[in-house]
C-alpha cells in the first residue's frame, strides 16, 4: 500500500467514518460501565487506599516503601511504553481488540484480588509493588483497546458526547467505590468481620472488593459490543517484525498525516500536566492549606464529581464546536485557576469587597482545575478516535500511551524543581505552593504546542502499509 498522500478523491477513511451510522444505547452503556469499573483499581487501590497501606510504617518505613514503589511503577511504566504500541498493533490485525480487553482487564482483577496476601510486612513490600505494577502494566494494555473500542460505539456526530460520557462515568466509579470502601472498611459504619484491623484484614479485603468490583462492571462490554473483523493480510507476524511495522507505520504516518503525530506530541505533555493536577492535588492541600485527611478526601469526592460534570458538558460541547477548541478552553481554564491557587496561596484575601480564607481559595480554584481536567482528558480520546485510520485505532491509541509515558516525568520533576528553587528564597511551610508553578509550565508548553495543530475535520487519516 502507498504511504504517501492520496488524492481528495481517494482520502482514505478514520475508523469512525467506517463504522456504522447508528449505535445501540446498550453498547454505549455497557462500553462506560467498563470506565465506572476501572476506578476500583485507578482510585482505590492505586491512589488513596492501597498504596498509602503499602507505603507505611509496617512495610520498612515510608521512605524505603515508596522508593521501591516509585522504582516498581518506573519499570512498569518503560514495559507500558515499549509494548503498548504493539499489543495494540497485533489485537486490531488479528480482530481481537475485545479478547485482548478481556484478557487484560481478567489480569488485572486477578493481580488486585491477589493483594489480599499482602499482609503488614517488610516480607511482603516486593510482594505488593510487584502486583500493583503489574496491574498498571495489565490496565494500560487494557486501556488501549478500550479507547480503540470508542470508534466502534460512537459516530461522528456524537463521539465527543459518548468519550465525555465515559471519563464521566469513571469519575462518579471513582466517588461510589471510595465511599463504600470508606464506610465498610476504613471507617466501617459498623461491625462486621472485614472490618478488623488485625494483621489490616480490613484493608487486604479492599483489595478482593476492587477485584469484584472492576470485574462485574467490565464484563458487559464484552458481551454488548461486537468484537473487531479479522484484517485479511499476510502471514502472522513475530513481535519482531511487528516493531518493524510499527516504526514504517510511524513514518508513514508523519508523512502522509503529519498533524496526527503533532497531536500526540502536543497531548503528551498537556496529559502530564492533567494528571499532575490529581497527583498533587492532595498533597498541595495538605502541605500547603493545611486540610485534614478527612478533609481531603471529602474534597478528592467533591472534586470527582465536579471533574465528571465537566468531562460530561465538555463532551457535548466536542460534537457542538470539536475537541481542539474544548481542549484549548479547557487548558485555559487550568492555567487561571492554577495561577489563582499560586498568587492567593493560604493568606486571607479582600477583594472588590469581598474576603475569603486561604481555605476557601482551595475550595473555589481547586475545584475549577477539577472541571476543566475532565473535559481536557476527554476530548483528547474524541480528537484521536476521530483521526485513526480503518482498523488501527489499536495501534494509534498504544502510541497514544507510549507518548504519555514518555514525558510522564515532566511534571513531577518540575513540580520538585520549582518547591527546590523556592525554598530557600520563601518563609518557612511556603515553598510547597511554588511547585504548582512546575504543573502550570507543562500545561502552558502543552498549549503551546497545540495551538499549530489543526482540527480533526482538517486531518486527512493516515495511509499505512499493511505489511
Amino acid at each position: 500500500m502507498s504511504t504517501g498522500p492520496t488524492p481528495a478523491t481517494s482520502a482514505p477513511l478514520s475508523e469512525l467514518e467506517v463504522g456504522t451510522s447508528t449505535v445501540k444505547k446498550r453498547q454505549i452503556a455497557a462500553w462506560a460501565a467498563w470506565d465506572w469499573g476501572s476506578a476500583a483499581f485507578n482510585a482505590v487501590m492505586t491512589t488513596f487506599v492501597f498504596t498509602v497501606y503499602l507505603t507505611s510504617k509496617a512495610f520498612g518505613g515510608e521512605d524505603h516503601a515508596s522508593a521501591v514503589l516509585g522504582g516498581a511503577l518506573a519499570i512498569a511504566g518503560v514495559l507500558i511504553a515499549l509494548l503498548a504500541p504493539v499489543t495494540g498493533q497485533r489485537s486490531d490485525t488479528g480482530g481481537r481488540r475485545k479478547f485482548w480487553l478481556g484478557v487484560n482487564s481478567v489480569a488485572v482483577a486477578v493481580l488486585t484480588g491477589l493483594c489480599f496476601f499482602v499482609f503488614p510486612s517488610a516480607q511482603f513490600l516486593l510482594l505488593g509493588v510487584t502486583l500493583i505494577a503489574l496491574g498498571n502494566v495489565f490496565f494500560e494494555f487494557a486501556g488501549v483497546n478500550y479507547n480503540a473500542m470508542l470508534a466502534q460505539i460512537s459516530t461522528p456526530k456524537n463521539i465527543g458526547k459518548i468519550s465525555g460520557l465515559g471519563w464521566g462515568m469513571g469519575y462518579l466509579g471513582g466517588i461510589v467505590a471510595l465511599l463504600i470502601v470508606l464506610q465498610l472498611f476504613v471507617q466501617p459504619s459498623f461491625e462486621w468481620f472485614g472490618s478488623s484491623t488485625e494483621n489490616s484484614l480490613n484493608i487486604r479485603l479492599v483489595a478482593v472488593f476492587s477485584a469484584l468490583w472492576f470485574m462485574i462492571f467490565a464484563l458487559p462490554v464484552l458481551f454488548a459490543v461486537p468484537e473487531l473483523p479479522r484484517k485479511a493480510t499476510g502471514p502472522k507476524l513475530s513481535f519482531t517484525d511487528s516493531y518493524k511495522l510499527l516504526i514504517r507505520r510511524i513514518k508513514a504516518i508523519y508523512r502522509s498525516s503529519p498533524h496526527t503525530i503533532y497531536f500526540l506530541l502536543a497531548s503528551a505533555i498537556f496529559r502530564d500536566g492533567l494528571a499532575a493536577v490529581f497527583t498533587f492535588g492532595g498533597v498541595v492541600a495538605a502541605g500547603t492549606f493545611g486540610f485534614e485527611l478527612k478533609q481531603v478526601i471529602f474534597f478528592a469526592i467533591f472534586g470527582n464529581v465536579v471533574a465528571a460534570v465537566g468531562a460530561i458538558i465538555g463532551g457535548w460541547l466536542d460534537d457542538k464546536i470539536g475537541p481542539k477548541r474544548v481542549i484549548v478552553f479547557s487548558l485555559i481554564g487550568l492555567l487561571i485557576a492554577g495561577t489563582a491557587i499560586l498568587v492567593f496561596g493560604n493568606n486571607p484575601q479582600s477583594m472588590l469587597g469581598l474576603s475569603w480564607s486561604g481555605t476557601t481559595t482551595f475550595w473555589i480554584f481547586g475545584l475549577l482545575l477539577c472541571l476543566f481536567v475532565g473535559p481536557a482528558q476527554s476530548s483528547s480520546r474524541a480528537y484521536l478516535a476521530r483521526l485513526a485510520p480503518d482498523g488501527e485505532s489499536g495501534e494509534l491509541f498504544g502510541l497514544y500511551a507510549t507518548t504519555g509515558r514518555a514525558v510522564s516525568f515532566l511534571a513531577p520533576a518540575l513540580f520538585t524543581l520549582c518547591i527546590a528553587i523556592a525554598a530557600p528564597l520563601v518563609a518557612e511551610g511556603q515553598a510547597q505552593r511554588w511547585g504548582i508553578l512546575g504543573i502550570m509550565v507543562v500545561l502552558l508548553a502543552g498549549l503551546l504546542v497545540l495551538l499549530p495543530v489543526k482540527s480533526p475535520e482538517e486531518i486527512t487519516p493516515a495511509v499505512v502499509p499493511e505489511h
